[in-house]
């Protein structure tokens, strides 16, 4: 369960960049055309407010930012999914049905003395200067 957890943290936070850079040059810009103004993110306006530099400026909730973290989440959410949590699964039901029906798992590999021997030769002669 460990490993599972930080793989899917590693992965996740790996593949955040390639989620980022997709909504941002994508799925943004489409957001941005239905807004109707390409310099304004799709939003709800709450009210104004004066800036420092005495400029009225809209209050506005960034609606589309939100459906552009939605979106990412739910892009990374299944690559996850589908990626590692399915196959994994899938590998361990086999194993249990394997285990169910009395099929012993696949033995270690026993190397040969000759080749163990040749082996550690190898590794001596790499290990000289």
């Amino acid at each position: 369960n460990v490993i599972d957890l930080s793989t899917g943290v590693i992965i996740g936070a790996a593949f955040g960049t390639i989620v980022t850079s997709f909504t941002k040059g994508i799925i943004e810009p489409i957001l941005k055309a239905i807004g109707g103004n390409p310099n304004v993110s799709l939003g709800i306006k709450i009210g104004e407010f004066v800036n420092d530099k005495g400029q009225t400026v809209p209050n506005m909730i960034d609606v589309g930012m939100i459906i552009n973290a939605i979106i990412g989440f739910l892009i990374t959410a299944a690559v996850i999914f589908f990626v590692i949590i399915k196959p994994t699964n899938a590998l361990l039901a086999k194993i249990k049905r394997d285990e169910a029906a009395g099929i012993p798992p696949p033995a270690e590999i026993v190397v040969p003395a000759d080749v163990a021997l040749l082996t550690e030769i190898r590794d001596l002669l790499k290990s000289k200067p």
